[in-house]
C-alpha cells in the first residue's frame, strides 16, 4: 500500500513526524533543490517581459523626437538657421526627413505650446503611476502573479499597437496613457514572480536578470529607430509592439503561477502541480499533500486592494513601505535625473541613448555576481552615499573651475553608475522585506517611490541653466538625506521569505534586533 504522507526529497514518513514544523520556503527549496533548470528557464520566460517594458518606456526618444530643418529659399533673405520655426512663412524651410519620421513633423506640432507636445509622454507617465496604484494589489488577491503579467504587458503591447493608427496628437496620447496603465505592474510582476519559484541561493540574480533584460530593450531602441530613420514613426510602434503581443501569448500558455502564491490562495493541487514542473523530473513519483506540512495560517483575509489595506495598518509594515519609498524616491532623483546631464553631450539621438543604456549593463552586472555575497542594507546605503557625493562634487567642480568639465562628466558617471547600484538591490530587498499575501503591493509600492523621484527630477533639471545647484546638488544632497532611512530597516541576506503577515511577525519577534524594529 502507498504511504500516504507527503514525500519529499530524501525524507521518510517518520521524518515528517518528528520534525518541527517547516516554511513553505523551506519546501521549495528542498523540492527545487537540484533542478536549477526548470527554474532557471521559467524564471528567463518571465524576466523577459522587461525587454519590452524598457522599449516602450523609452520609444518616444524616437517618435517624439523634434525633427531637424534646413531653409529652401535662395537667397536667404527671411530664414536662417537660428531664426525660430514659427516666426517663418512656410515656403521657406522643410523638414530634413520626410514628415511623417516623428509626431512633431507629422501633427504640426512644432509650434505648439509645451503642454501639447509633451502631452504623450506624460499621459504615459500619469497613466504608470496611475496603473501601480489600481493593478499592483491584483497580484496579491485574485489575478495572481502570472496573469497580472500576461494582462499588464499585453495591454501595455496591444495599446502601443494601436498607437500607431492615431489620426492626431489627443487620440496618440490617450493610447500613451492606455500603454503606461498597463506597463505599470509589468516590472513588478516579472520581479516578483521570477524571485518566487527559484531556490534561495539564485533569487537575487534572477532579480537582477531582469533589470539587464530591460537595459537590453533600452539598448534595441536606437537599432531599431536608426534601420528605420527615414520610415514613419509608427513602424517603430509596430516593430515593438507584434513581438510583445506574442511573447504575452508565450506567457499565458507557458508560464507557471508562483507556487508561494497558489499555497497562500488554498489552491494546493496547483501548487503540487507546479512545484513538480519546477523541482522534479519524473512528476508522477512527486506527491507533495500540503494538508502533510503544518504551514501557518494568515489571521487577515487578503483579497482585492486589502493587501495595500493591511502595509497601512499594521504599523511596522506601513513604517517600512514608507522608509522605502522615500529611499527609493532619493535613488529615482539620480536614476532618472542623472542621464539628462550626462547624455547632453553633443551626440546624435543614436548615439546618445547607446551610451546611455550601455552605462546602465556594467551596473546590474556588478550586482549579478555579487548579490549574493552582499549584505542589503550596507550595500544600498554605501552607493546611495556614493552616488550623493559624487553628484555633489560635480557642483565643486563648475564652482572651482570650468576647465573642470571632463572631471565632471566622469563624476557623473560615477554617480549615475551607483544609483544604478542602489535602485538594483533596493528591488531585491523589497521581496525578501515582505510576505508572499503583500509581497507584489509593497514592491509596486517602491516602484512609485522612484517614478515620483524621477517625476521631481525632470522638474528641478528644468532649472540647471540657471542654477547648477538645483540639479546635481539637490540630488546629491536628496539620495544622501534619504538613504539614512537605511538604517532603520533589517538585514534579509540569506534569509527565507514568509508567506503571511502573521509568519513575518513571529519571525522577526524571535529575532531581538528586528523586534526593536518591529515595534
Amino acid at each position: 500500500m502507498a504511504d500516504p504522507t507527503p514525500l519529499l526529497p530524501h525524507s521518510t514518513s517518520s521524518d515528517l513526524i518528528s520534525a518541527p514544523p517547516i516554511s513553505l520556503d523551506s519546501v521549495i527549496e528542498r523540492v527545487t533543490a537540484n533542478s536549477a533548470w526548470p527554474q532557471l528557464l521559467q524564471a528567463l520566460l518571465i524576466s523577459l517581459s522587461w525587454f519590452f517594458d524598457g522599449q516602450q518606456t523609452f520609444i518616444t526618444v524616437y517618435t517624439d523626437a523634434e525633427p531637424t530643418w534646413h531653409c529652401t529659399e535662395h537667397p536667404n533673405t527671411t530664414c536662417r538657421p537660428t531664426s525660430n520655426i514659427c516666426d517663418l512663412s512656410t515656403s521657406t524651410w522643410a523638414w530634413d526627413k520626410p514628415s511623417y519620421t516623428t509626431i512633431i513633423s507629422d501633427f504640426n506640432l512644432q509650434c505648439a505650446t509645451p503642454l501639447i507636445s509633451c502631452l504623450p509622454a506624460s499621459s504615459f507617465f500619469f497613466g504608470c503611476l496611475l496603473g501601480g496604484f489600481v493593478l499592483a494589489t491584483l497580484a496579491d488577491s485574485s489575478l495572481g502573479r502570472r496573469n497580472l503579467l500576461f494582462l499588464s504587458c499585453f495591454t501595455m503591447c496591444v495599446a502601443s499597437l494601436i498607437t500607431a493608427f492615431s489620426t492626431n496628437v489627443i487620440v496618440y496620447a490617450a493610447w500613451r496613457f492606455v500603454s503606461g496603465f498597463g506597463r505599470a505592474s509589468v516590472g513588478a510582476c516579472a520581479l516578483v514572480l521570477s524571485t518566487e519559484i527559484v531556490s534561495r541561493k539564485l533569487r537575487g540574480r534572477i532579480g537582477i536578470a531582469g533589470f539587464l533584460c530591460f537595459s537590453f530593450g533600452f539598448l534595441s531602441l536606437p537599432g531599431i529607430a536608426y534601420v528605420n530613420r527615414y520610415s514613419s514613426w509608427r513602424t517603430l510602434y509596430v516593430w515593438t509592439s507584434v513581438p510583445g503581443i506574442l511573447y504575452s501569448v508565450l506567457v499565458f500558455f507557458f508560464a507557471n503561477e508562483s507556487p508561494k502564491w497558489l499555497f497562500t490562495r488554498g489552491r494546493k493541487d496547483e501548487a503540487v502541480a507546479t512545484l513538480g514542473r519546477l523541482g522534479h523530473n519524473n512528476h508522477s513519483s512527486l506527491n507533495l499533500h500540503l494538508s502533510g506540512i503544518p504551514l501557518l495560517e494568515e489571521s487577515q483575509e487578503v483579497d482585492l486592494f486589502s493587501s495595500l489595506k493591511i502595509l497601512f495598518e499594521k504599523k511596522w509594515a506601513f513604517r517600512r513601505t514608507l522608509a522605502l519609498m522615500v529611499v527609493g524616491f532619493g535613488v529615482g532623483m539620480v536614476y532618472y535625473g542623472m542621464p539628462l546631464g550626462v547624455g547632453n553631450l553633443g551626440f546624435n539621438i543614436y548615439l546618445s541613448l547607446t551610451f546611455n543604456a550601455l552605462s546602465e549593463i556594467p551596473s546590474f552586472a556588478l550586482v549579478f555576481f555579487f548579490i549574493g555575497k552582499w549584505n542589503r542594507k550596507s550595500s544600498l546605503l554605501t552607493f546611495m552615499m556614493i552616488s550623493g557625493v559624487c553628484s555633489i562634487m560635480c557642483v565643486v567642480c563648475v564652482v572651482v573651475s570650468s576647465k573642470w568639465k571632463a572631471l565632471q562628466i566622469g563624476l557623473e558617471i560615477v554617480s549615475f553608475f551607483s544609483a544604478n547600484t542602489a535602485f538594483s538591490i533596493i528591488m531585491v530587498y523589497t521581496l525578501e522585506l515582505f510576505p508572499t499575501c503583500v509581497r507584489n503591493s509593497a514592491t509596486s509600492m517602491v516602484r512609485q517611490g522612484l517614478v515620483l523621484g524621477g517625476i521631481f527630477s525632470l522638474v528641478i533639471s528644468a532649472g540647471r541653466n540657471y542654477n547648477e545647484f538645483l540639479s546635481y546638488g539637490v540630488f546629491g544632497v536628496v539620495i544622501i538625506c534619504c538613504g539614512v532611512l537605511v538604517l532603520s530597516l533589517p538585514e534579509t541576506k540569506g534569509l527565507a521569505l514568509c508567506d503571511t503577515m502573521d509568519e513575518q511577525e513571529r519571525k522577526e519577534v524571535a529575532d531581538p534586533i528586528n523586534t526593536i524594529m518591529l515595534n
